[in-house]
């Protein structure tokens, strides 16, 4: 069995995992780890357990010392002195008048490397940019384009829900979400109304998803024709899937007539052949779509890499 501790560095961001060799660390506390970008101030977000061994991820790096006051001072020292980054790379950029948006200055603990992270259509030529941010700062410097969904991230907002955004305030990695979420839901397929601040479809959508699949299993789909225990039949109009209750059309002394069934009321259903969506659902799934294939493209967040 291997001790380890969880580290994050910065808020939702990944997890990684470091050896609390001597020191006692609780959750909460600060501390001055060494990553693949050089040494790093984090905070601990799980407390010391123990894991097997075969699940550990070799090399496992030691926690160098827990943050003393000047530590915590440096890191607040950085912080202001990332947004002084921000303004110069900033004006550098309209200066060699490239297309590309800064979205955050980032510096390393130790001021060995200033990170910018950006958005951009294409590929960008940043090598001029790049001899100006090194001329100005004396260190190392790296470029990251990133994606819509890091870019908000990075930011944060609001959702149409009313609530912080989930990605800007705990979750740490992104989900993959489909079209097929916004179906099994009962969704509009409007882009407009199921993506995200970000304009890609939004990650609550995979929160409920197994429930949903799981109470569709039970229930009639629109269109099929079902016969309900007081002998009426006709074909489904719409369903509730959280109350599992279903409007039947159905017909009495030849007047269509819309009534309210429990599911346990529903005796038999006959399934309905697939249609051919309308032409304005195959617009909107067609758009949507191609939603789904810009966020694969995109891959995973590119804003952790320690």
């Amino acid at each position: 069995m291997t001790t380890v501790i969880g580290v994050r560095f910065r808020t939702a961001g990944k997890i990684y995992y470091f050896a609390p060799g001597k020191f006692d660390i609780k959750r909460g506390d600060h501390v001055i780890v060494e990553t693949a970008r050089g040494v790093e101030y984090g905070t601990v977000v799980a407390e010391p357990k123990d894991i097997d061994d075969d699940k550990v991820i070799k090399p496992l790096k030691a926690v160098l010392r827990i943050a003393s006051k000047k530590d915590d001072e440096q890191e607040a020292s950085n912080r202001i002195k990332e947004k002084e980054a921000f303004k110069i790379c900033l004006e550098k950029i309209h200066k060699h008048n490239l297309d590309m948006k800064l979205i955050d200055a980032e510096y390393t603990f130790d001021n060995n490397k200033v990170l910018f992270y950006f958005t951009a259509d294409g590929r960008i030529d940043f090598r001029e940019l790049v001899k100006d941010l090194a001329a100005v700062f004396k260190t190392r410097i790296e470029l990251r384009q990133i994606g819509v969904r890091d870019e908000t991230k990075i930011i944060g907002g609001y959702g149409i829900c009313g609530r912080p955004l989930c990605c800007h305030t705990y979750l740490a990695d992104f989900i993959p979400v489909s079209i097929k979420m916004a179906k099994e839901q009962n969704l509009s397929l409007n882009p407009t109304k199921i993506s995200g601040v970000c304009g890609r479809l939004m990650c609550c959508l995979k929160y409920e998803e197994d429930v949903y699949e799981e109470l569709n299993q039970k229930l009639p789909s629109v269109g099929d024709f079902v016969i309900a225990a007081d002998g009426l039949k006709g074909e489904v109009s719409s369903v509730n899937i959280l109350r599992q209750t279903l409007k039947v059309l159905v017909e009495v002394e030849d007047e269509k007539e819309i009534h309210d069934y429990k599911l346990e009321d529903i005796k038999s259903v006959k399934r309905k052949k697939k249609n051919n969506k309308n032409m304005a659902e195959d617009s909107e799934i067609k758009e949507l779509e191609k939603l789904e294939k810009i966020e694969k493209q995109e891959g995973k967040s590119k804003l952790d890499d320690n």
